[in-house]
């Protein structure tokens, strides 16, 4: 009978970022599996001591931070502005995204109390905020911000309850050249990103309808674009065309580094830098 890992076997090779085709060596017997289990955590524990001696001695910032310091550097430099909201959010502000008590996302909703959640999301204080600066600063308006959200997310490798978005937002006299500008700023961004395979897809979600997606080569979806005038917009006293797009940092640098494990790129006491503690 053919030998394959203990599922424990498999789970500590997972954690130090063996590849993926080691899961599926098959051994003789439990003898030779055991010696080479050995010799690959010993292999693989190395490597992620290197990994921390790298981080302590030359670039000291985990690559998520220097990802989030890159990117709105090359943001500034297009001359959008960085802003920061709050964290909470009120019921109102996601009513108003229609995300109520009917709406497929309520469930990924934590909820502070009865009247404010941690936000899901970043655009609906980026709306808020549109509205202002429009009239404040006429046209254009170009905002982003990076910055913590939260929500009830499956456990799988690709999805964490804590994450970074990225997004940002341009408003301007775009009309008929929404989708144009949206393709030209997510190709821009990730070049900016240092990612080169990945590709353009439309596709719908449960806010916007349909949106444009950016998905890495594996088919990962790193970020996803809208433009309006949109349904929501009179929500939030928006008349001008826009164009904005979301990302999650943390699966930028998974693609980055070429990850199997979001959480080795995230908020973490378990991982620094992509490297693992427990060694």
């Amino acid at each position: 009978m053919d030998i394959t890992w203990t599922a424990t076997q498999k789970q500590r090779l997972g954690e130090l970022n063996a590849d993926e085709a080691l899961a599926d060596l098959v051994f003789a017997d439990t003898v030779s599996r055991e010696t080479r289990f050995r010799e690959l955590e010993k292999e693989l524990a190395a490597q992620n001591r290197r990994d921390l001696v790298s981080l302590k001695e030359e670039h000291r910032r985990p690559l998520l931070l220097q990802l989030e310091s890159s990117l709105a550097q090359w943001l500034r430099e297009q001359g959008f502005v960085q802003v920061v909201t709050p964290l909470l959010l009120s019921r109102g502000m996601l009513n108003k995204m229609t995300i109520t008590a009917e709406h497929p996302l309520t469930r990924q909703v934590f909820w502070v109390d009865e009247a404010r959640c941690l936000r899901p999301m970043l655009a609906p204080n980026l709306y808020y905020l549109l509205r202002d600066l429009r009239r404040l600063w006429g046209k254009p308006v170009k905002i982003f911000e990076i910055g913590p959200c939260f929500r009830k997310e499956s456990q799988g490798a690709y999805h964490l309850n804590e994450f970074t978005m990225l997004n940002f937002v341009e408003l301007d006299d775009l009309e008929g050249r929404q989708d144009e500008r949206l393709r030209e700023r997510a190709a821009a961004l990730m070049k900016a990103a240092g990612i080169e395979d990945y590709r353009l897809e439309k596709d719908e979600c449960h806010v916007y309808g349909d949106t444009i997606d950016i998905i890495a080569g594996s088919g990962l979806e790193l970020g996803s674009g809208a433009y309006g005038p949109h349904d929501l917009d009179h929500s939030w006293g928006i008349v001008d065309p826009w164009v904005g797009i979301g990302f999650g940092l943390e699966r930028l640098a998974l693609t980055l580094k070429g990850y199997k494990n979001i959480r080795r790129t995230g908020r973490s006491l378990s991982y620094l830098d992509g490297a693992r503690l427990n060694i």
